[in-house]
């Protein structure tokens, strides 16, 4: 949690320069998620931080460049963990569960639901390019795992079905502030390989303790 303005390092303590960008990527996410992009200024960003508002632009350049690092943060610990699963042992429909139930962890933890921010019409612009491109490399890896697990053969974009069933849990944390991650990882995990035409003893495998 961001400390209150006026906090020691803001007026010149030596060693607050070590979680500076962590708060102030902390109180930008609550700011735009809450506020909107547009209507959030570094100055209330800095603010919100507790750090003046220079120190802001000694980590960023600026507003696009602190909302591409939050929204790459949504994404990146899950394409590195697809990108292990895809070369795993395990069958195909356990290491589809275990991204899928990983995924919903990431975007439906945390204090703020940042996944709210895919919708923000800033970024469709060119400078959030990089995001896209990561989800759109996740999407694939989801593809390729469905595809190895399901039990249908018919051609389909099986890896946007997953991800959308996945980034559904962004509309449930909104709608429910007090949703119950783990029962809603299970179920989305379980209801993806459901999808995708998996049977009930593969679907009843990967939650078997």
């Amino acid at each position: 949690m961001a400390r209150r303005p006026g906090r020691p390092r803001a007026s010149g303590d030596p060693h607050g320069e070590r979680d500076t960008r962590q708060d102030v990527l902390d109180a930008a996410a609550a700011l735009f998620c809450s506020v909107g992009f547009t209507s959030t200024s570094t100055r209330a960003i800095a603010d919100a931080a507790g750090v003046r508002q220079a120190s802001i632009y000694h980590h960023f350049a600026g507003k696009d460049a602190i909302l591409l690092e939050l929204l790459l943060g949504t994404v990146q610990p899950s394409l590195e963990l697809a990108d292990a699963l895809v070369a795993a042992p395990e069958p195909a429909a356990a290491r589809l569960w275990s991204l899928v139930h990983a995924d919903v962890a990431l975007l439906a933890g945390g204090p703020v639901n940042l996944g709210v921010l895919y919708v923000l019409p800033e970024v469709t612009a060119e400078q959030f390019a990089p995001f896209h491109a990561l989800r759109a490399r996740l999407r694939a890896r989801y593809s390729e795992l469905a595809d190895a697990a399901a039990a249908r053969s018919e051609a389909d974009d099986r890896g946007a079905l997953v991800l959308g069933l996945v980034e559904s849990v962004i509309l449930r944390r909104r709608d429910t502030p007090d949703l119950d991650v783990p029962v809603v990882q299970r179920s989305v995990a379980d209801g993806v390989l459901r999808l995708i035409g998996c049977p009930p003893d593969q679907i009843a495998a990967p939650s078997t303790p």
